[in-house]
């Protein structure tokens, strides 16, 4: 089962900045599209953006577009979310999933969004004043 690991989370005054790492140690994610899911207590769980296995194409919600960039370093095993000028209403409990069967990396493989299926176990970000 493959596992991925998200870490960054923590407390952030509003307007201020986080950034999020997701990877996993025991396997490549070039392979896979990466989305950043978001769960907010009494709230359903919003995809936010999300990344394709080569980089070269993200997809933004409009809740954070303009503040949260996503980005990958297939090197490092590794797709961050940066997130800037932060809103309370931000304050959830972070994911990453995969969100594409593999594909090799000759082929961008596409984000979708409605099909997430090796996920991490969360990481918090609260926003407050």
């Amino acid at each position: 089962q493959l596992q991925l690991v998200e870490s960054g989370g923590g407390s952030a005054q509003p307007g201020g900045s986080l950034r999020l790492p997701c990877t996993n140690s025991g396997f490549s994610l070039v392979f896979f599209a990466i989305g950043w899911f978001r769960q907010a207590p009494g709230k359903e769980g919003e995809g936010v953006p999300c990344i394709s296995s080569g980089g070269d194409n993200t997809n933004y919600e409009d809740s954070v577009k303009g503040r949260f960039t996503i980005s990958r370093d297939n090197a490092k095993n590794t797709v961050y979310l940066q997130m800037n000028n932060l809103k309370p209403e931000d304050t959830a409990v972070y994911y990453c999933a995969t969100v594409s069967p593999p594909f090799p990396t000759s082929v961008q493989a596409p984000c979708n969004m409605r099909m997430p299926i090796y996920w991490g176990q969360g990481t918090q970000v609260t926003v407050s004043s």
